[in-house]
């Protein structure tokens, strides 16, 4: 364990190597901050963070810049998240309460944090499998073709094309339309399909082939990976970042949305930021960068996680005030639609 004034050197040291990108020397540290002690004693601090991990020497120079192990400990020691401005507060909420939909909403949200922060932002789409049923709608679009659309909770809307084995009529459509709302009207995703079990049971014998048909395509848009859906927005930042050869394997992690998935993590507690430095993320080519996410969703429902890559060098605090901030404000939008 370091003692508090150890805790205080490397805490100087991430703070001026983020800001300078430069190896950082005992006598810039005792010249910029007021730690109360001699150069020589911050450099017998220094050797003793050195030797622990905390801290290294790139090069032949005076200077050392921290590792991930100390980057590590810089943000599990964070007293604080720096917090938004007002003005920043208030644009977020003005630029995502403007949203029309919920693709708007991701949209707008990772074109936001990406902003904020100067990293790559990575917002993945609220499950579908944890939405409940707002409302069905059948529309014809051609003699024997139906739009088949599924509006959830969280604003979700999928839509399908049906071919039907034949011209149906506006009755029927009318019919099947409001069997199917009354059916599934605020029911989990994960129940429909016991509830609609027995749908093509309750209408006439003329009316089956098209409820078969319909119930099929329902279904299937129910079993898709919706939640592996992910936006990401920002890739331009990393051109002003010290990646040098791993930047191509960077670009080329951030294509993959399984990956993308993976760097997110598992939903956790909703309150929290979670933090992946370096080498705790589990694709390789990303060992280079660091995740900051968070959870968001409506009240205690966590519907899906949102957050930014950059590189291990990165302002913790503010971007994870950052982070934490905009994963409010999608819950509230959310809540709100």
């Amino acid at each position: 364990m370091l003692d508090d004034r150890k805790l205080a050197v490397l805490r100087a040291i991430v703070e001026d190597f983020v800001s300078t990108n430069e190896p950082v020397g005992s006598k810039a540290l005792a010249d910029r901050h007021n730690l109360g002690v001699s150069p020589a004693t911050i450099r017998n601090d220094m050797a003793v963070l050195e030797e622990q991990g905390y801290i290294a020497q790139p090069h032949t120079s005076a200077g050392r810049v921290p590792t991930d192990k100390g980057y590590r400990l810089f943000v599990d020691r964070l007293s604080t998240i720096k917090p938004l401005s007002a003005a920043e507060r208030r644009a977020i909420e003005t630029f995502l309460s403007g949203a029309y939909d919920l693709d708007d909403v991701v949209g707008r949200t990772v074109k936001l944090l990406a902003q904020l922060t100067r990293q790559v932002a990575v917002v993945q789409y609220p499950s579908l499998t944890r939405s409940t049923v707002r409302h069905v709608e059948l529309v014809r679009v051609a003699e024997s073709r139906l739009l088949l659309v599924l509006i959830t909770d969280t604003g979700r809307v999928e839509q399908r094309v049906i071919e039907t084995p034949g011209e149906i009529s506006e009755e029927s459509i009318g019919h099947l339309r409001a069997l199917l709302n009354t059916c599934l009207d605020g029911l989990g995703l994960g129940e429909v399909p016991t509830a609609v079990a027995d749908l093509p049971d309750k209408v006439g014998p003329d009316e089956r082939p098209v409820a078969a048909a319909v119930l099929s395509v329902l279904l299937e848009t129910l079993v898709e990976r919706h939640e592996e859906k992910i936006v990401f927005a920002g890739a331009a930042n990393l051109a002003a970042v010290d990646f040098s050869q791993s930047l191509r394997e960077v670009l080329v992690a951030l294509e993959e949305q399984v990956v993308l998935m993976r760097l997110l993590g598992e939903s956790g507690d909703s309150s929290t930021v979670t933090v992946r430095i370096g080498t705790e993320n589990p694709e390789l080519g990303l060992r280079s960068t660091s995740v900051v996410a968070a959870d968001y969703g409506v009240g205690d429902l966590t519907l899906a996680r949102l957050g930014v890559l950059g590189p291990t060098r990165m302002d913790y605090p503010s971007t994870m005030g950052a982070v934490r901030a905009v994963a409010r404000y999608v819950g509230q939008i959310l809540a709100g639609s």
